[in-house]
């Protein structure tokens, strides 16, 4: 069974959409939707903004609904360079950019009993690659792999974004993955993070923001990635 986790409506009403053979399951004020995407079995969630929702969504995916894979899809701010609005980034890892305990002698993002950074599973990455260039997305935008920087921030300004980039030189940044990937990790389930760039993480985030559009190219292209699975 796969598991899909998105923040907010607009990056998983498209997916619920798409399920046959839909069941609602209540748990602890959240709700799931198990049935069948593309002809495989798949639980969805929308889990709320931040880390300690995404993570909580996810173990229970794995507890409740025993997933055996786990997709974190969304939108996100672009980092890394020449990455515009509405481009694709898979992660190949994900860090914490908002935690730092260095007093200690642990890496820049590392918490402590964990290692450096989540590594993303190598064959569901290879699977975003590959459905990304079978789709008409691959006329008009990019897609990357790279390091996935997750915090409980949203990144508006050129400062922070200067910071994040030096410090961890990601690709992209945002509010979930990294929780979702520390989930996995403990429980060895794999996971894989794809987000569409809404914005540039800078100060001009105010005039070019693009929750909506970014939102539906992300849910369009995750239903690609499941049929490849």
């Amino acid at each position: 069974m796969i598991g899909i986790v998105g923040a907010m409506d607009s990056e998983v009403d498209g997916i619920f959409a798409a399920m046959t053979s839909k069941e609602k399951v209540s748990v602890n004020n959240l709700v799931f939707y198990k049935g069948r995407l593309f002809e495989k079995d798949a639980v969805i969630v929308k889990c709320g903004v931040g880390k300690v929702n995404a993570a909580l969504c996810a173990q229970l995916m794995i507890l409740k609904f025993g997933v055996k894979k786990i997709i974190n899809t969304g939108i996100a701010g672009a980092v890394g360079s020449g990455l515009k609005i509405y481009d694709f980034v898979v992660s190949t890892s994900a860090v914490y950019h908002d935690c730092d305990v260095q007093f200690f002698g642990y890496k820049a993002g590392q918490v402590p009993g964990m290692p450096e950074t989540f590594s993303a599973d190598e064959a569901m990455v290879r699977a975003a690659l590959g459905a990304f260039e079978r789709t008409s997305l691959a006329e008009n935008h990019r897609i990357v792999s790279g390091l996935i920087a997750s915090g409980d921030q949203f990144i508006a300004g050129k400062e922070k974004k200067d910071f994040i980039d030096a410090t961890f030189h990601p690709q992209c940044v945002e509010m979930e993955g990294c929780a979702i990937a520390h989930t996995c990790f403990v429980s060895n389930v794999p996971f894989v993070i794809i987000r569409c760039m809404s914005d540039t993480a800078d100060d001009s985030v105010r005039e070019t923001y693009s929750e909506d559009t970014a939102a539906k190219l992300s849910c369009d292209f995750l239903m690609e990635v499941v049929k490849s699975l």
